[in-house]
């Protein structure tokens, strides 16, 4: 089974060729190195490097681990949205790059996508056969729509459209409120990050029935696994991350897993 994570975030120290911000002082480096030593120990082949927030609309470190280690990482990048559009004709022509990931969960970028200033992206993305993920865990209706003006448009959400507080008993609520978009065809799910949304211990068995009811109202093709490794607990080892579906999950068949694990992402994605 070629295991794909969906989503990790890397970001190097500070380094004379690419000085950073207060943001990256303030966590500890995750190199795509120190990445690649735990994909092997997890059993993950591949992997797909979204640029953290920190990095702002940097690509460049994403890029540079692909070059350096091709065909293990590909990237879902970073687009700067305000300031109107963008032409995206090339935007797959740079090294591994598949196509954009959107956040709408913070202060700063919560009201783009509600007030115009992401309206040019949807049809440019559509136009140019670019797949996007989002996460906009208070928006979910909003991306419901977007998905029905643009039939063409890959649209992955991120992380079961749960927000930082969708946890432990609120799991529930927060997996029917994602069910609610599995009528779009285009759009699918990351079933990804799921410890941060538990306090029980692995294999965290209080999110089972909402995961269960998630994966079978987009089925097994539609629904992506992922670690978010970087913001897992660290309770949870990057191997327990894996294993936790893997071995975990009784209502998965050996089908279904192959297809929640990588293959139905690779196919989203067109990563051969």
């Amino acid at each position: 089974m070629d295991i794909i994570d969906s989503q990790v975030h890397v970001w190097p120290p500070d380094r004379p060729d690419r000085p950073l911000g207060a943001g990256h002082l303030e966590r500890t480096p995750f190199g795509y190195e120190e990445l690649l030593a735990g994909m092997d120990r997890a059993g993950a082949a591949r992997a797909i490097l979204v640029p953290p927030s920190i990095d702002k609309d940097r690509n460049d470190y994403a890029i540079e681990a692909v070059q350096k280690h091709p065909g293990r990482f590909a990237i879902m990048g970073k687009v700067p949205l305000p300031g109107g559009r963008k032409p995206l004709a090339g935007w797959r022509n740079q090294p591994g790059m598949l196509g954009v990931r959107l956040t709408f969960h913070r202060d700063a970028d919560r009201p783009w996508i509600t007030d115009g200033t992401a309206d040019w992206f949807w049809g440019e993305a559509e136009e140019n056969g670019i797949p996007v993920m989002v996460h906009a865990p208070e928006r979910l209706p909003i991306v419901g729509e977007i998905a029905a003006r643009h039939p063409s448009l890959r649209i992955i959400v991120d992380h079961m459209g749960f927000a930082r507080e969708t946890m432990d008993e609120k799991a529930v609520a927060g997996a029917e409120r994602m069910i609610a978009l599995a009528r779009h065809p285009n759009v699918c799910v990351k079933v990804s990050a799921l410890p941060c949304f538990s306090t029980a211990p692995y294999p965290f068995r209080n999110l089972r029935e909402p995961l269960r009811r998630v994966i079978a109202a987009f089925g097994p093709q539609r629904s992506f696994w992922g670690s978010d490794i970087t913001r897992v607990p660290s309770s949870c080892s990057y191997r327990q991350a894996v294993t936790h579906f893997t071995e975990e999950l009784d209502f998965l068949s050996a089908d279904d897993l192959e297809w929640v694990m990588g293959r139905g992402l690779a196919a989203c994605l067109g990563w051969r």
